[in-house]
């Protein structure tokens, strides 16, 4: 059911009853996105698990058949939530690295990643737990390997120039990429330092260990397998 139904409190007849007043019409459209948002809050406060249809519903303001109409239950409505966020952060990631210098290019994931921790927090929250359907919604881990991805190429020219094996850019992307993810988890609670000297902390630790890079790293200890 997508309408509505509202009364008028203030608008009374002879025997002091509210007046029921016309429906508040809803869209198909506006409907899903509207239990969109509301499961992306639930699901972000509550997890899969603890977010149940009837919430939904309730707090939607419809009753649960309107859930199953556009999502087919609570699993459908996750994995459009979770395939939206991850969307979201690749296209945020991918569409910041505009700058030609290899270090600013850096700073720009950096800081990519950072807005978006900071902006959707709750979609956020969402990509970093154990998604209960991994074959519709993928994993955190694989968004990470696709951002990695997108570095792979970067950091591969980089190495061609400076001599070393392209063939190992895609082992730095992931290792690079997932440092920058982790330190974001860790910064969505605390919060500390600010933004930008989060950024700059994670470029001066990536920058200055690839400019300090070894083109055959050695291990110092016993072990050499």
């Amino acid at each position: 059911m997508i309408d509505a139904v509202a009364t008028d409190s203030s608008s009374t007849s002879g025997n002091d009853k509210p007046r029921r007043t016309r429906r508040t019409r809803m869209t198909g459209a506006e409907r899903r996105q509207q239990l969109l948002e509301i499961g992306r809050t639930l699901f972000a406060a509550k997890g899969f698990e603890g977010t149940s249809v009837e919430e939904i519903a309730a707090k939607a303001g419809v009753s649960k058949p309107v859930v199953y109409e556009h999502f087919g239950g609570k699993e459908g409505l996750y994995a459009v939530v979770v395939d939206r966020e991850m969307r979201r952060l690749l296209d945020m990631v991918t569409g910041s690295l505009t700058a030609g210098h290899p270090r600013e290019l850096c700073e720009q994931a950096a800081f990519a990643l950072l807005d978006y921790i900071e902006e959707y927090t709750d979609g956020f929250r969402i990509l970093v737990r154990d998604s209960p359907i991994p074959q519709s919604t993928g994993s955190f881990a694989s968004l990470i390997s696709d951002i990695a991805t997108q570095v792979e190429d970067i950091l591969g020219r980089e190495f061609k120039s400076r001599g070393f094996d392209p063939k190992l850019a895609p082992l730095y992307a992931q290792a690079l990429v997932g440092m920058v993810a982790l330190t974001g988890q860790w910064w969505l609670d605390v919060r500390r330092p600010k933004k930008a000297e989060v950024a700059a902390h994670l470029v001066n630790l990536a920058w200055h260990g690839l400019d300090g890079l070894e083109q055959k790293p050695r291990l110092i200890g016993h072990r050499k397998s």
